[in-house]
């Protein structure tokens, strides 16, 4: 699968642990698919599966890899792909944009895929034999490519895999399942969420980052509607007006709400991580109103920018990364009608919950010490008083305090501007 920030490659073996307790629940929608790499996952389980975005890049991998059935495309697919493989470059829009104009992609490689999606549209394939062909493509330039795994900048000298030759694979498309056929769909998140299903995933986007424009170049190659583009990046130009709520610190709160209310699914699986709009309190509080909170928590890697460093413009290092680990919250909702439905529904979720997250004395950061050593001297204290004690950032002392409140070793004390903290007795 491509590169991608938010891929959930290592929350997928905890996501299908949690399935696993629910033999029952045969049904799951994915309501921010990305890469399908979850609802792939799933579908592999056997369950039916419906994976949804609004980007025509990933509904395009969710056709591949959750509406497709192995059995009707891998032949037509795999004749295709030969074919493809043979044609010679022939530069058009994608190299004057994404090799000449900018530095993502070697001009062979980009004359390659000019070629080769051109050919792919004199087709007219069907739709999902089409969405399998242009995977294909798809994660064949990402394999060549010179970036970081982002569209938003290119490296300053050519990554090493960028001087291969581009090659079509076919992906690893599902079998079909019994439980019948799964569905790829592009729609809005909120509207989606009425789907009827089981099992309702929730992944939404955290932050300001928008995955249009972190990549871009996908949704371009999937459209092939050859945009005006602006900036060093080439970003197409509606890059600027498709924005969604999720993207918006202002307008995620009330869009998450209205995403929970809306979920037709007994059982709710959202995943959250701890450098979101909203933290963890927040998020149960408009949870716990649709039923019966659990909470996993994993500590995971941040993306691969982070590890790199901060540079400036002229690739001289210029700053310190303020952490490397993230956590990830996974939150289990049982919902009434789960509970009429599944009566042991709560108890298995608390198992599930405490056998597949972090351990609460597991390793911790040095910030997290300093912070809980704080806490220790100053038995009760708000988190500016904190950042003062112990000299961390203010962004430093918040991520601390969110990775021991979701622990269980601190316990929050008020609300608002009043908020404190203290030990727990856990701790």
């Amino acid at each position: 699968m491509i590169k991608y920030i938010g891929s959930k490659r290592t929350l997928v073996p905890v996501l299908v642990e949690i399935l696993s307790g629910f033999p029952e629940l045969t049904s799951v929608l994915d309501l921010f698919a990305g890469t399908s790499r979850v609802g792939h996952a799933v579908k592999g389980t056997g369950r039916r599966t419906v994976a949804n975005d609004h980007n025509a890049y990933a509904h395009c991998l969710a056709r591949c890899y959750v509406e497709a059935d192995r059995e009707a495309v891998q032949a037509d697919a795999l004749s295709l792909i030969e074919e493809f493989n043979q044609l010679p470059g022939d530069a058009g829009y994608f190299a004057e944009t994404f090799c000449e104009r900018s530095r993502f992609f070697q001009p062979h490689n980009g004359a390659r895929v000019d070629a080769i999606r051109e050919a792919i549209a004199a087709k007219s394939l069907p739709p999902v034999l089409e969405s399998v062909v242009l995977t294909s493509l798809m994660e064949a330039a990402d394999r060549v490519d010179s970036t970081c795994g982002l569209q938003m900048a290119y490296v300053k000298k050519w990554a090493p895999r960028s001087f291969k030759d581009l090659e079509l694979r076919m992906p690893d498309v599902q079998p079909a399942v019994a439980a019948g056929p799964c569905k790829a769909l592009r729609m809005d998140a909120n509207e989606a969420a009425a789907t009827d299903v089981d099992i309702a995933y929730i992944d939404p986007p955290y932050n300001q980052h928008s995955y249009l424009s972190n990549y871009h170049i996908w949704e371009s190659l999937v459209l092939w509607d050859k945009p005006e583009v602006y900036g060093v990046a080439c970003k197409r130009v509606d890059c600027r007006e498709r924005k969604s709520d999720y993207n918006s610190k202002r307008r995620h709160s009330a869009a998450f709400a209205d995403l929970v209310a809306r979920v037709a699914a007994p059982l709710i699986v959202v995943s959250f991580n701890n450098e979101g709009y909203q933290g963890r309190s927040e998020l149960e509080t408009v949870l716990s109103q649709r039923g019966e909170v659990f909470v996993v928590t994993r500590d995971f890697k941040r993306y691969v920018g982070a590890q790199i460093g901060v540079y400036n413009p002229a690739g001289a290092k210029v700053g310190a990364v303020s952490h490397l680990r993230n956590e990830e919250y996974i939150y289990l909702v049982a919902t009434p009608e789960l509970c009429e439905r599944l009566p042991d529904a709560s108890a298995r979720l608390g198992q599930l919950a405490a056998r597949v997250g972090d351990k609460a004395d597991a390793p911790t950061d040095d910030r997290v010490a300093v912070v809980l050593a704080a806490i220790t001297t100053l038995e009760l204290a708000s988190r500016s008083a904190l950042q003062a004690h112990t000299g961390l950032s203010e962004y430093q002392t918040r991520m601390a305090l969110e990775s021991t409140v979701a622990r269980g070793l601190v316990e929050i004390v008020g609300r608002g501007q009043s908020k404190m903290f203290r030990l727990s007795e856990r701790a």
